[in-house]
């Protein structure tokens, strides 16, 4: 709690809470205080990175090897354990950035203890606080009016109506809502989770899962794997101890270790260990690389899934405008203001005023002591153009109940001479100084600005040809004020009327803020095949030309609707969307049912919002992104959050989620290729009771320099390519050819060539030279398969596989890698033969890649034909 403020407020009576009542109430747990997440703890991360299924059945199989004393072979287990280092030091890295960035600055607030005005943080404020709420100030927690100076709230964080509230003693304020006028003193009776806010998001704070299809994906494989493995190890174990004569001679001289050796090669070579783990690596190095952006990424899984978004529904304050306003212009009304008495001639006509008189008058009233944000947009457009402050006798300060304000100015003798001067056209324009000749008798002059349907109703006359205007200007995204003189002075500011014999002066244009990157983007999500939306709580004409003029929907007319219209039926309400791009007048129930609708026809929907009325919509789709500046409920239910508020950075996070997906598809298919065959060559093992054809370490050298370290470049690899559903039946579909020919080139040599070559592979020397040449086998498909999936190879991506290719050779010729992964290079007629078997096994694999969309169109056919819907 800070000191006294520096700040002198209103003298008041109230003493406020003792410090003794502020300690009991937030030891009592009565404080504002609101637990928040921004990012997986610590213990998520280190847990969902080393207690997985198959980190448990790597382990196990590890413990197996160190059993038998071949810790070589045992080096895969060293490998996972290194790659979930990584993946824990990443996340933890991400984690660091993300709260960096989360770290909003916490405003302190003004509250009433011991007769004393104090400051202190949000989480501070406790249950029955005399809180203090001072214009440009949000509402930290709900409470009571008290005593109140003019104050105006914009609740639009709340309602979704852009428009400011004025509030009364005795009347209910809300957490969330922004002070933009007056004043308040407010007793707190609800802080925390007990706030309206906190209340109205309840439900979407719930916890929802980002759905990720490649997640999906990857755990189908997974799960699919997990019945197979088990199964398979026993009977690898099963067909090796069988190899070597048995249980009894197996145990007797000691060869069950190379049995049980043997069998965890099939096992180690069908887990692709490294694809959930390059999946979350490739997730946080995206959350990264967006929060340099200023893109915060709550769930790592919602990077991918924009990638995906069809349906983009936007929130229209702070997303497409950036919830200020601005002053256009003043429009003098034609005939109308040259009807107002001026200087009288001696021929008794009238001459003019000057467009400068009423854009000063306009200056004037909009010079209040807290002006609102309409007041604070006019006030600063005029002083870019020179305006500065003029003299006022009197004022009535602006209302939203009144919906007008009004000063009273005087009008001085001029300092000499006629200021008549000749303008443009012949007509004789008058000055201030001008006007002080027609002083009235009460010395001064009544300029009224406001809402125009307001203080026309209560002149006398017929002014629809105004109000017309006004119309016509409204439907073009322009909120319209009107300027009217009336040549008496206010007799009464303490119950103000407008003067029934006052004239309309001019039209006042303001309009929202539009984004200056807003048409951009929304260009670029267009040309993406993203339909978006405005939905926004503001008048649907209103949003509707806003609309149009970003070019939400390019060359056509966006259609709007008032929400109020819209059917309560979901299906009919996602027939009734399909013919509608902007939806005005929405209440948040609306915007949550709205996306629910889009779901029935099976659009991937995201949300954007700032306010809290647009929390439970930002969680009900399928990814909620919150502007930097939303409410704090909001942000929590969001799974992206725009830091600064830049709509422009949306286009990154796609690009970023779609190379994730485009990247991870070919790494995917890179470890599926490897689950194929080594599952296949497993199956042939043990239906023909033959020897493992290679060990734990060729598979552990072979996949590194294959798989796991190209595939780690590859996923984080510049890549554009546009969302395409289907990842799975993608990933099998180029996995299967690549795993088939592989599985058939290491077993026709597992079978044929000790044959040929006269070697008997119960002897550990014909063994080893079998394993050796396999090895150089399987280490050739996999340079094949790693080709295929880096194309085009006519860049940076050939030079990869060949660097790959280059190294994997090398390490067979340095006596330390040679020995360790036991590379043995094949000589004289084991040269030879080792030299035909690679030629066939290049044939094999160019017979299976011909053959694979073959077997595919035939196969969909028969199944098409059968009923079945592929």
């Amino acid at each position: 709690m800070s000191a006294t403020a520096a700040v002198e407020m209103p003298e008041i009576s109230e003493t406020g809470l003792t410090v003794k009542e502020v300690s009991q109430r937030i030891e009592s747990g009565q404080s504002n205080a609101v637990k928040t997440s921004t990012s997986l703890s610590v213990k998520d991360i280190v847990r969902a990175n080393v207690f997985t299924l198959f980190n448990g059945i790597i382990f196990v199989a590890m413990v197996m090897v160190l059993v038998t004393g071949s810790w070589r072979d045992a080096v895969f287990g060293f490998v996972i354990i290194i790659n979930t280092g990584i993946g824990i030091f990443t996340e933890l890295k991400a984690k660091r950035t993300l709260d960096k960035l989360s770290i909003l600055v916490a405003s302190d607030f003004l509250v009433r203890r011991d007769g004393e005005d104090v400051e202190v943080p949000h989480n501070e404020i406790v249950l029955g606080d005399l809180l203090w709420i001072r214009s440009g100030e949000q509402v930290p927690a709900d409470g009571q009016i008290i005593q109140t100076w003019g104050l105006e709230l914009d609740e639009s964080m709340l309602t979704g109506e852009s428009r400011t509230v004025r509030h009364k003693v005795g009347e209910q304020v809300y957490s969330g809502a922004t002070a933009v006028s007056g004043m308040a003193l407010v007793k707190v009776n609800a802080v925390g989770s007990h706030s309206y806010a906190a209340t109205l998001t309840a439900q979407a704070k719930v916890y929802k899962k980002t759905v990720s299809d490649l997640n999906k994906g990857i755990n189908t494989i997974l799960k699919f794997m997990t019945f197979l493995v088990v199964p398979l190890c026993i009977l690898l174990i099963l067909s090796q101890i069988h190899t070597v004569g048995g249980w009894d001679a197996a145990l007797s001289t000691g060869e069950w270790r190379q049995a049980v050796v043997s069998a965890v090669a099939g096992v180690v070579g069908m887990i692709p260990e490294g694809l959930v783990l390059l999946t979350s690596l490739n997730f946080a190095v995206a959350a990264m690389r967006l929060a340099r952006h200023n893109t915060l990424v709550q769930e790592l899984e919602s990077v991918e899934t924009l990638a995906r978004v069809d349906a983009l529904n936007l929130d229209k304050t702070g997303t497409i405008t950036d919830g200020g306003i601005a002053f256009n212009q003043l429009i003098m009304l034609g005939s109308r203001w040259r009807e107002l008495p001026a200087q009288p001639t001696e021929g008794g006509s009238f001459e003019t005023l000057t467009e400068q008189t009423a854009t000063q008058a306009l200056y004037d009233c909009c010079n209040e002591e807290q002006p609102n944000g309409t007041g604070q947009a006019v006030l600063a457009g005029l002083k870019a153009q020179g305006y500065e402050p003029g003299q006022v006798e009197s004022r009535v300060p602006f209302s939203s109940a009144r919906k007008w304000s009004a000063v009273v100015k005087p009008i001085l003798p001029p300092a000499g001479g006629d200021s008549r001067s000749e303008s443009e056209g012949g007509r004789t324009e008058i000055t201030p100084s001008h006007l002080a000749m027609t002083a009235p008798a009460s010395g001064g002059e009544t300029w009224y600005m406001g809402a125009p349907e307001v203080i026309i109703s209560a002149l006398d006359g017929d002014y629809s040809d105004v109000l017309q205007q006004v119309n016509d200007y409204a439907n073009d995204g322009n909120r319209v004020l009107l300027v009217a003189r009336s040549t008496t002075s206010l007799a009464d500011t303490d119950n103000p009327q407008i003067d029934p014999q006052a004239k309309p002066v001019a039209l006042v244009l303001c309009s929202e803020k539009i984004r200056e990157d807003a048409e951009q983007t929304l260009a670029w999500f267009r040309e993406q095949g993203v339909r978006c939306r405005v939905i926004s709580g503001d008048n649907p004409v209103t949003v509707g030309a806003i609309a149009r003029k970003v070019r939400l929907t390019g060359e056509h007319e966006p259609r709007f609707m008032d929400a109020r219209e819209l059917p309560e039926d979901v299906n009919e309400l996602a027939r009734v969307l399909e013919n509608v791009d902007v939806l005005g007048r929405v209440l948040p129930n609306q915007k949550k049912a709205i996306v629910q609708a889009l779901h029935t026809q099976n659009h991937v929907v995201a949300m954007t919002g700032d306010g809290v009325n647009d929390a439970l919509a930002i969680k009900e789709a399928d990814l909620g992104i919150a502007m930097g500046n939303a409410a704090p409920a909001t942000k929590a239910v969001a799974q992206v959050v725009l830091v600064d508020s830049k709509f422009s950075h949306l286009p990154d996070v796609v690009a970023r989620g779609r190379q994730v997906m485009a990247n991870m598809e070919r790494v995917a298919s890179l470890f599926l290729v490897k689950t194929v065959y080594s599952a296949l060559i497993s199956l042939g093992v043990v239906l023909t009771q033959i020897p493992y054809p290679y060990l734990p370490r060729h598979i552990t050298y072979i996949g590194a320099l294959t798989i796991g370290m190209p595939a780690f470049i590859l996923a984080l690899a510049p890549n554009t390519r546009r969302y395409i559903p289907g990842f799975l039946k993608r990933v099998v579909t180029f996995a299967l050819p690549g795993g088939i020919a592989t599985a058939l080139s290491v077993l026709l040599t597992a079978w044929f060539l000790p044959g040929i070559m006269g070697w008997d592979v119960t002897k550990n020397v014909d063994l080893s030279a079998l394993r050796a040449t396999s090895a150089i086998i399987l280490f050739l498909m996999g340079v094949f398969v790693l080709a295929r999936v880096a194309q085009p190879l006519n860049s940076w991506r050939g030079i990869l596989v060949a660097a790959f290719a280059a190294a994997g050779v090398i390490g067979a010729f340095i006596p330390f890698n040679a020995n360790f992964f036991a590379l043995i290079l094949p000589t004289g007629t084991t040269l030879v033969a080792t030299l035909i078997a690679l030629g066939g096994s290049a044939l094999i694999f160019v017979i299976c890649l011909w053959l694979a969309p073959l077997v595919g169109k035939v196969s969909g056919k028969l199944l098409r034909q059968h009923g079945f819907n592929i």
